[in-house]
This record gives structure tokens, C-alpha cells and sequence, in this order.
């Protein structure tokens, strides 16, 4: 573990940003880093939100897993730092 402190937040940090994109919760979403392979609950990225959009980085390896951002009343999802991401939909029973 490292003291130094790079400004970084969790991927929770991006979960009010992405729930108008997606309408799953994206923080319990495992992704894969296309990067390093490896595979981690969103939340545990590390989420930049200090620019004009948002930043979410590889836990382990730090290479960037998506950008977001809002331009001209669009929103603009950029995910090709991951492999994919595996949503938990619930059960059919779960919709009653």
C-alpha cells in the first residue's frame, strides 16, 4: 500500500454519472481490464473527476478503463479499457 495520495476517488464516485447511461447499478458490475486482465467490482476503480468528465483507472495496473463525458447536451461513453462487464440483473422473481 502505497501513502503517496494521487487525488483519486472510488468507482462509486461515478455511479450518479453513469446511472444516465446505464440503469443497472454499475458499481457492483465486474469488469475486466483489458490491460492487465484484471477482473474487479467497479467500485474498486479509481475514479478522476476533476476534469470536464470522468476517469475511471485500473485498480491494478492504472491504464484507463472508461472516460465520460458531456458535450453539447450529449453524453459521450468511451469504454474500450475493459473487456467487458458483467452485470448482476437480478431474478425474474425479483420484478414482482
Amino acid at each position: 500500500m502505497s501513502s503517496f495520495d494521487d487525488g483519486h476517488l472510488d468507482g462509486n464516485a461515478a455511479a450518479g454519472e453513469l446511472s444516465t447511461v446505464f440503469a443497472l447499478d454499475m458499481t457492483t458490475a465486474v469488469g475486466e481490464c483489458a490491460n492487465c486482465g484484471a477482473a474487479k467490482r467497479f467500485a474498486e476503480a479509481h475514479v478522476y473527476a476533476q476534469a470536464p468528465g470522468v476517469v475511471a483507472r485500473c485498480a491494478a495496473c492504472q491504464s484507463v478503463l472508461l472516460r465520460l463525458a458531456r458535450l453539447d447536451g450529449r453524453v459521450v461513453l468511451e469504454l474500450r479499457g475493459m473487456t467487458h462487464l458483467i452485470f448482476d440483473a437480478g431474478s425474474p422473481a425479483d420484478a414482482s
